[in-house]
């Protein structure tokens, strides 16, 4: 019996595991969302610059101010996304994992090679 306990338990922490994989997951995928929400909010702010500046709009204040708040506010939320992710890394024990997974590559010697060469013309 002692090997079907063992079996259990391993088989539960894998699944704590797994669980713990996909809700990170999740939250990087919210982060990425939140992300093009940024992007979006400044993008509707700098074209509303931008039509004010050339001329093609009048400058409306409160309508830049607005759109100034919801960058920030879509920042705000990234950031307390950001958190979650590092709270959850630190929680499950893979905040190692999380942080060599990010860094580049380390460069090959063929990397190396290649990138002194000059580019080859096309050929015509």
């Amino acid at each position: 019996m002692a090997i079907w306990n063992k079996l259990r338990s391993e088989l539960d922490r894998a699944g704590r595991a797994a669980s713990e994989a996909i809700d990170e997951g999740k939250l990087r995928l919210d982060v990425f969302r939140a992300r093009q929400l940024v992007d979006r909010a400044a993008q509707a702010l700098g074209y509303a610059v931008y039509r004010s500046r050339t001329g093609l709009e009048p400058v409306d204040e409160t309508a830049l101010v607005r759109l100034t708040e919801a960058v920030q506010e879509r920042e705000r939320e990234v950031a307390a996304l950001e958190e979650r992710i590092r709270q959850a890394t630190k929680r499950g024990g893979s905040d190692d994992a999380a942080s060599s997974s990010e860094q580049p590559p380390a460069a090959t010697p063929d990397d190396a090679s290649t990138a002194d060469r000059e580019p080859s013309p096309p050929a015509t």
